[in-house]
């Protein structure tokens, strides 16, 4: 039997996808906003898909406080080994450092199952009373052309038709009302072609890869044969991940050029590659026909976005897939948060695009490059230097030289400060949680009483839309003498907010942050830092009022 319905409006609809469709739902419920996820399929990944972290992503997944559960399963991977052929067969050619990014907090990548990331994200989901409803299709996806109700945050404008695929009762179909949706719905994406998007680069003919227990090394290895090429990526437990290069003759059918599973077996072109080697499980395989593709846009109207695969793909061999996946999400999530709480403007959504399309083309040019995978690692694998195209939310009117060596665009770089309470070390990024307010680093100088004048003025910005910003103070002085109860109420919202540029009690952490972001000790500076963990703007404490403009640009007072 089919039956119809129609629910009320729901202001998210995230449709199908990955882990990016689960970190996006779980950023959006965790800021209290009301969403629904669907998936096609009826249970969850166990094994195989996207594996590779990040150094970057670990940071992220920090600011949601889930980067200890990952670590604690994952496969670190601090080596690289490279080998090419040997009188004997393959001998090793040298081993280097895998991340070698300076700024990285986590120098290393780590790898674990998407089923195990995916769980990790969907847990923490299910605290605040949210789960993906399977097995759901949509089938129809339709926008309002009405200006009025698109430029209208409060409107529902998009309407979706679901189909429930459950296969004992039949089938039951009902029309929701969104303000917004996001497909996070894979390289196929069903919401892409809906939406009459179209992926523009090109593809190429290697075609990897496969996963398998096999007892080999705990480094991420770069193998050139006589037979073929192959890297080997440690995985949780005794695992290993194996990503074999192929030609078109090994996986493709001639008479369709589509790659066809039954051509290939990975135990046959293992052995090739390594001369009297053998698989002893193999637990998951597919192959990737690799298309180095970017969509030609990510949102339609700012109603509906894509994320992800959705919008671009590129070799799985640098592990940026679900890597630039979440962070898709994360750039989003907060922005839809600030639209709905009627914090932001709507065009504060037009920035998701401008800012992630950009990062995916830069992405595609450093993945054909990748491809032919040399000893430098680069920090663009690692992400750790990120920059944002100017735009509104980055704004650099000649005064960044407040803080010399940070860049605006790019995440705040890590380091540790000491909590003035209780002289507990702490890392500033952990001080910038991705709770969707915008993080204000007040280094006062010589300028306190200024700075807490300029914050308590009800004419200012920050005054008339407190809610949306966390003040966080960090002093001159050591654990020993500063009594922080002397700083202005405006700069200290908690005990916990009022740090010290001081080492910790051993002596071996932390001390010279002014130093390291290039602020003067005396002339101070105010460091605006994103709700995801970048910089949008610096502030010479002389120049305060700026920060009136820049808000003022996306931001709504009241």
């Amino acid at each position: 039997m089919t039956t119809t319905t129609d629910h009320r409006p729901l202001p998210l609809l995230i449709l199908l996808g990955w882990a990016c469709r689960v970190f996006c739902a779980n950023a959006l419920v965790r800021a209290g906003l009301n969403v629904r996820v669907i998936d096609k399929r009826p249970v969850k990944v166990a094994a195989g898909q996207a594996d590779g972290i990040q150094p970057r992503t670990i940071e992220v997944l920090q600011s949601y406080g889930l980067a200890d559960k990952v670590l604690s399963q994952a496969a670190f991977m601090i080596m690289a080994a490279f080998y090419n052929p040997g009188p004997n067969g393959i001998e090793c050619i040298g081993r280097v450092p895998d991340v070698t990014a300076p700024t990285a907090r986590y120098p290393y990548e780590v790898t674990l199952h998407q089923g195990a990331i995916e769980g990790i994200f969907l847990d923490s989901m299910k605290k605040e009373g949210l789960e993906v409803e399977r097995p759901i299709i949509p089938v129809s996806l339709q926008i309002s052309e009405d200006p009025k109700a698109l430029a209208d945050p409060h409107a529902y404008p998009v309407k979706v038709v679901l189909k429930h695929l459950d296969w004992e009762s039949g089938e039951d179909t009902e029309t929701v009302r969104a303000k917004f949706v996001v497909g996070a719905d894979g390289a196929h994406s069903w919401v892409r072609k809906t939406l009459g998007i179209s992926m523009d680069g090109e593809q190429t003919d290697i075609t990897p890869s496969e996963k398998t227990d096999f007892p080999d090394t705990r480094n991420k290895s770069a193998i050139h044969s006589v037979n073929g090429s192959c890297m080997i990526i440690p995985r949780e437990g005794d695992k290993i991940r194996l990503y074999i290069q192929l030609s078109n003759k090994d996986a493709v059918d001639p008479e369709t050029g589509r790659v066809n599973l039954h051509r290939y077996d990975p135990k046959r072109h293992v052995q090739a590659i390594y001369d009297g080697c053998a698989l002893d499980k193999v637990e998951w395989w597919t192959i990737y026909q690799i298309g180095q593709r970017v969509a030609s846009r990510f949102t339609t109207n700012e109603r509906v976005f894509i994320a992800g695969d959705a919008c671009h793909t590129h070799s799985p061999k640098a592990g940026q897939g679900m890597n630039a996946s979440m962070n898709d999400t994360h750039n989003l999530a907060w922005k839809l948060t600030h639209v709905l709480r009627g914090w932001a403007d709507i065009s504060l959504l037009k920035t998701y695009e401008f800012e992630r399309r950009k990062y995916a083309q830069d992405l595609i040019s450093f993945d054909k490059t990748f491809l032919h995978y040399s000893r430098r690692k680069s920090a663009m694998t690692a992400k750790v230097t990120v920059q944002h195209t100017r735009n509104l939310l980055d704004h650099r009117a000649d005064l960044s030289a407040a803080a010399s060596n940070l860049i605006i665009g790019q995440r705040l770089l890590p380091h540790v400060l000491v909590r003035a309470a209780d002289a507990r070390e702490v890392n500033i990024q952990d001080l910038a949680p991705a709770d969707t307010r915008f993080k204000l680093f007040v280094f006062p100088g010589d300028h306190t009483q200024t700075v807490a004048a300029y914050l308590d003025n009800s004419q200012r910005f920050f005054y008339k839309r407190r809610d949306a910003f966390d003040v966080i103070t960090i002093l001159q002085g050591t654990k020993s003498t500063v009594n922080y109860l002397g700083v202005p109420l405006v700069l200290r919202s908690h005990w916990t907010k009022v740090l010290l540029d001081d080492t910790d009690i051993t002596g071996s952490r932390g001390g010279r942050i002014h130093e390291r972001y290039g602020i003067d000790r005396f002339a101070g500076a105010l460091v605006v830092v994103r709700p995801d963990g970048y910089v949008g703007t610096v502030a010479p404490l002389d120049k305060l009022a700026t920060l009136d403009t820049y808000f003022s640009g996306f931001m709504l007072s009241d």
